[in-house]
């Protein structure tokens, strides 16, 4: 976007040929969750409020052109009740049609809650103590029959029915890790037509070939020919794509895989393989951060931390994020550097997550016992080294984001990290980025960050010296270098980079 609000040339020549593309097809998403959050009011009428999801960003503004379905499931009893209908996009008249599947309860828990999270989550954020977790039995099996089988069959057969329904061609787009099998089923269910493109895109990492040994083979296979149904497959990083590659070449027999053209060849069916790193809405986060609730929450922060230079990490509180390594960074820093004493404070803004699965609430405790440790080995009386807040507040995150003077992100591994993204957009000090060398976002902006391996708590600590005492011209040159290649490479230009390949490959 231009200075003057007038789309550049790059968003104007992407927004061109999604409008080409899509006028011709209709897009279905396909997706656990909604665009929206319905909820009843208390005359019973039903309420919308859009996610802040980056798909349905990309999406809005391009509506008017779009015949659009997004396929999701149904979570709540206002989703079951309602079904299916239109909802809007935004407040200028912009809609998308939204239908949900409606798994049983007992499903839907074995689908997300058992396998989705935490068995492949886990295993593709490497975070199994394999000596002792996981142990696959009969109810793991169960789980994956009765509940990620068959809530992924739900989607195929939801995704065919809206194929059949249009005589345009379809492009489906499907996401993220609780749909690996919908691409293969769909397929089976789809054999005699033609007329749709099918995508699917991993927001999470690819971790190597060996570490899907963790998995049966029966599963593994699955999610394989799932992921080798579809004509283009996403990652975020192009390592996780290789990853991916080689786990075909690993564990399923009889594909055949081409490093250098990113192609599965499997079962008379080529799947190309390509990495999109997703990014944020740049417009309407700067348009967040002027708003006056953040200013309040702005001041405050100012108010409690002024006379400190401020380092600041914002998470869920999952154990992927190495928080707990965060903090002993912090404790090693001040060890190191002692006159930081009184000078620095480490403010982690913290969002619980997942709290129905004890590895998670094992984790929240583990990470405010360290960070009482470092308080109790070298607080004062009027200076507290870590603070931390817990729950979710996006503009009181943005806010901190505006402060920082580091921005620590030493994630254990990431399929991008858009806190890392969302930083640097919004920062009003020239602030210095500490980015793990294994998140997704590493790849982008490397460049303009200082990068530590996420396990090493000595480098971790230095880095937060070195970015604390950086000079400030090389502070400002790294930071409006960040901030030009995220504001390049937004979120309509993750979405246009996917239509660009369909359309370069023909699919």
């Amino acid at each position: 976007m231009n200075d003057d609000g007038s789309l550049s040339d790059l968003e104007s020549g992407c927004r061109d040929l999604q409008i080409e593309l899509l006028k011709k097809w209709v897009l279905i998403i396909a997706a656990n969750r909604a665009p929206v959050t319905l909820q009843t009011d208390e005359e019973g009428e039903i309420k919308f409020q859009r996610s802040g999801g980056g798909l349905v960003t990309a999406l809005t503004g391009l509506a008017q052109h779009v015949d659009a379905t997004w396929i999701a499931s149904a979570v709540t009893d206002t989703d079951r009740s309602w079904k299916e209908g239109t909802v809007p996009l935004n407040d200028q008249g912009d809609t998308i049609h939204v239908r949900f599947v409606l798994p049983k309860e007992a499903a839907y828990d074995a689908y997300y809650n058992v396998i989705s999270n935490p068995l492949l989550w886990f295993l593709q954020h490497n975070m199994w103590n394999i000596a002792r977790a996981p142990t696959i039995n009969r109810d793991t099996w169960k789980a994956w029959e009765e509940g990620y089988v068959a809530v992924n069959q739900l989607f195929a057969n939801a995704i065919a029915r809206q194929i059949r329904s249009s005589k345009r061609h379809a492009l489906v787009m499907l996401q993220d890790y609780q749909l690996y099998l919908a691409p293969g089923l769909l397929r089976k269910k789809m054999r005699t037509r033609k007329g749709f493109t099918l995508t699917h895109f991993v927001h999470i990492p690819w971790p190597g070939a060996e570490d899907w040994s963790i998995l049966p083979p029966t599963m593994r296979r699955q999610i394989l020919e799932g992921l080798c149904a579809v004509d283009l497959l996403g990652f975020q990083t192009r390592d996780d794509g290789l990853n991916f590659i080689r786990s075909c070449e690993t564990h399923l027999p009889r594909a055949h895989v081409n490093f250098r053209h990113g192609r599965v060849w499997y079962k008379n069916h080529a799947t190309y393989v390509r990495d999109f790193p997703i990014s944020i809405d740049v417009q309407a986060l700067k348009h967040l951060a002027e708003s006056e609730e953040v200013a309040n929450y702005r001041e405050q922060i100012q108010d409690a931390t002024e006379d400190f230079q401020l380092i600041v990490r914002i998470d869920r509180t999952e154990p992927s994020k190495n928080i707990v390594r965060g903090f002993q960074a912090m404790d090693e820093l001040l060890e190191l550097y002692p006159d930081l004493k009184g000078k620095v404070q480490f403010l982690a803004m913290l969002v619980p997550s997942r709290m129905e699965v004890e590895e998670y609430q094992n984790y929240l405790d583990e990470l405010m016992a360290a960070a009482g440790r470092v308080n109790a080995r070298h607080g004062e009386s009027e200076w507290e080294p870590v603070r931390v807040m817990v729950g979710e507040n996006y503009p009181r995150a943005i806010a901190a984001l505006q402060l920082y003077d580091v921005l620590l992100v030493n994630s254990i591994a990431d399929g991008m990290n858009l806190v890392a993204k969302e930083g640097p957009v919004v920062n009003r000090k020239d602030g210095v980025v500490i980015l793990s060398e294994r998140t997704g976002a590493r790849q982008q902006l490397e460049s303009g960050a200082i990068v530590i391996s996420p396990c090493d708590v000595y480098a971790t600590a230095e880095a937060m010296h070195q970015a604390l005492t950086m000079p400030a011209e090389q502070r400002e040159e790294r930071a409006h270098r960040l901030k030009w290649m995220i504001e390049r490479d937004d979120i309509s230009a993750w979405f246009c980079s996917q239509l660009e390949k369909i359309d370069e490959l023909n699919l």
